[in-house]
């Protein structure tokens, strides 16, 4: 019976600034960074690996906030936690006085997605399964009691989550065996920064073209006559059959949005992602009313299943963008999976930055075998930075991520990276 004997913390930054990777009209100068966690435990060779994401400053507030979580974490037993994952949520969640800096929220909960998705490392190394297939080949009972269903009934109950779950268990196998020979379709955003010369744009596009990708994502929103050049640029380099998207990382407000999104209307965008505030669920409504057939995404902001029952309700967006780790992990992602699949919408998570394309893989691959049941309409956001400091780095084929089959949450870094890149001050 394993259990949890200590929690570990790392502080670490990658300088990208240097090279403008990541720049978007919101974020100029970001340097991805991860605080970063590591569970050890009373069995020889076992410990979880978690993180959650930041650009830089402030990083070192969530490697404390993980820190004060330690006394709900050292001790646990991994078997209990298997038993019922949802209520070990809760019991990291519901501290009463670390919950009055949130709650859901803000650098709490920032690290409870990097303590719970570490939790979930743990218990796929212990099974000797990747994620994925974990929690895909649970059954629809095991895996309703991941979720806590707190301030979610009005839109999903447990029971309309298990019929949702059983609906699906019909062809799952079929979807695992789809999914191991063609992996999950991808987009890439990697030729889209702010900061890159036309020349470089050109040249990036091109090189998605070539590597098969369907879908290209071009970052806007800082000039609009820059965003005309680029995105005529863009379109000329992919072609007119091809999917562009764009993103403006909330800088506009609300009106600003529509009027500057038709604008760009020219190059047929297939969506606009956050184009205002990450919590203003009305803007997002009257933004989606004003601009079709472009639609809106958003949700990398989105920091807790509240907020996106309130987006997906109130019909205020068209794609749902969850965050491996702006959640709280797991576990909260798979409660928005659910009510995403109640209301039909597809889920296209957010990635890029430290880890985030090694997590999200396993998130989409889930919700394909044992939630909404299809890959239709769905692409995984792909960014190719950083990859190398990963033990079990995604796999790209043929603009698909490939399954990983090594046990875990495919989140561990190299002992190497995390001593060459911890943050000193």
């Amino acid at each position: 019976m394993a259990r949890i004997t200590d929690l570990r913390v790392f502080d670490l930054r990658f300088p990208t600034s240097q090279s403008l990777d990541g720049s978007d009209a919101m974020n100029p100068d970001p340097d991805y960074s991860a605080a970063y966690v590591i569970l050890d435990t009373d069995q020889d060779g076992l410990k979880g690996h978690g993180l959650t994401f930041t650009i830089g400053r402030g990083n070192d507030i969530c490697c404390h906030a993980i820190t004060a979580m330690k006394h709900l974490v050292v001790g646990q037993e991994l078997d209990k936690i298997r038993e019922n994952p949802g209520a070990f949520w809760r019991h990291l969640t519901s501290d009463s006085q670390l919950r009055w800096i949130g709650p859901d929220k803000g650098a709490m909960h920032l690290a409870t997605g990097a303590v719970v998705n570490a939790v979930w490392d743990l218990l796929a190394k212990q099974a000797g399964k990747p994620v994925w297939r974990l929690v895909g080949e649970m059954t629809p009972e095991e895996i309703v009691r991941i979720v806590d269903f707190r301030y979610l009934t009005d839109v999903l109950t447990p029971e309309e989550a298990l019929a949702i779950l059983k609906k699906a268990e019909v062809g799952k196998a079929d979807r695992v065996a789809t999914l191991e020979r063609e992996g999950y379709a991808c987009y890439t955003t990697s030729a889209g920064w702010l900061g890159y010369s036309d020349e470089k744009l050109k040249r990036l596009c091109q090189e998605a073209v070539d590597a098969g990708f369907n879908h290209i994502k071009m970052k806007v929103g800082r000039d609009l006559e820059d965003d005309i050049r680029r995105l005529t640029i863009a379109r000329e380099a992919i072609g007119p059959d091809r999917y562009l998207m764009i993103d403006a990382n909330q800088v506009w407000e609300v009106d600003q949005a529509i009027d500057w999104v038709k604008k760009l209307s020219f190059c047929n965008p297939y969506f606009i992602e956050e184009p205002t505030s990450p919590d203003d669920v009305a803007g997002h409504r009257k933004i989606r009313e004003a601009i079709g057939p472009v639609k809106v995404a958003t949700g990398e902001m989105c920091q807790n299943r509240i907020m996106f029952k309130q987006f997906i309700a109130e019909g205020a967006i068209d794609i749902v963008q969850i965050d491996s780790c702006r959640m709280g992990g797991l576990n909260e992602v798979l409660a928005v999976l659910l009510i995403a699949a109640k209301y039909g919408l597809p889920v296209w998570p957010h990635a890029g930055g430290v880890g985030l394309c090694e997590y999200v893989q396993h998130l989409s691959m889930i919700d394909y075998i044992a939630v909404s049941g299809t890959k239709d309409g769905r692409v995984i956001e792909y960014v190719d930075h950083l990859h190398e400091h990963f033990v079990d780095p995604c796999v790209i084929r043929d603009a698909a991520y490939m399954p990983p089959s090594r046990p875990g949450f495919s989140i561990e870094m190299k002992p190497e990276s995390i001593k060459e890149y911890e943050w000193r001050g």
